[in-house]
């Protein structure tokens, strides 16, 4: 009378694993998507300048606005056709927004190379947190808890520093940002990896803000202590 039993528990433990490995498999393919509209939004707003006027305060309600109005979208639309759609969509205002900074950095004699060490630290940041999201076998989700509130922390901190200009603080906020969103970046790939996270589209979103922040700080840093002028 055991036999059944045990059958059906292989078998359930047969199709958890595989929803899994369909999780996993579709959000790195919808990550990998995510870059170009991303990519296309920063090349335009580098070409055209069309985020060069959004600094300051002005700038600060044109993303935040954006941002949050687009997360919220997503979380409608993520068991839906329109799901993936307004996911590309973000990822395009996200590279728009972030064509600000890159347009200074390129700025630099050696912004091209500060560019490109910036994305390979990310790349490796990614890739260290995918090999540990497979290795720790602790929850961590009390961890996200801390995280958040570190998150929050720091964007009231960015806000602040928006309006007080300081490099020092945005130092700071950058060295925060990444150690924060690193973290993140494994929580989000553990519960994954766990079962715990069933729409892509809520994994991808979470996973692309980290990898979005911590490429971002890192080339705030990189332009403040080695951008060189021509």
């Amino acid at each position: 009378m055991t036999q059944p039993t045990s059958s059906y528990g292989r078998f359930g433990t047969t199709l958890a694993t595989q929803q899994r490995n369909k999780v996993l498999r579709n959000t790195y393919w919808l990550l990998a998507l995510s870059m170009l509209p991303t990519v296309l939004g920063a090349w335009i707003g580098v070409s055209t300048g069309i985020t060069a006027s959004l600094s300051g305060g002005l700038g600060l309600i044109v993303f935040l606005g954006g941002a949050f109005g687009f997360m919220f979208a997503i979380e409608k639309t993520k068991n839906s056709a329109a799901g993936v759609p307004v996911l590309l969509a973000f990822t395009f205002f996200m590279g728009l927004m972030l064509s600000r900074l890159l347009a200074m950095v390129l700025g630099f004699k050696n912004g091209a190379d500060l560019v490109m060490t910036a994305f390979g630290g990310t790349a490796a940041v990614f890739l260290i947190m995918a090999n540990l999201s497979t290795v720790i076998k602790r929850d961590l989700e009390g961890l996200a808890k801390w995280l958040f509130m570190g998150a929050i922390v720091l964007m009231v901190g960015a806000i602040i520093n928006v309006f007080v200009g300081s490099p020092a603080g945005m130092a700071v906020i950058s060295v925060m940002a990444i150690g924060i969103f690193s973290a993140f970046l494994l929580v989000d790939l553990k519960r994954i990896v766990d079962g715990g996270e069933t729409n892509y589209i809520s994994a991808t979103l979470g996973i692309y803000l980290s990898l979005f922040n911590v490429f971002q700080s890192l080339l705030a840093l990189l332009g403040l202590f080695g951008g060189e002028r021509d």
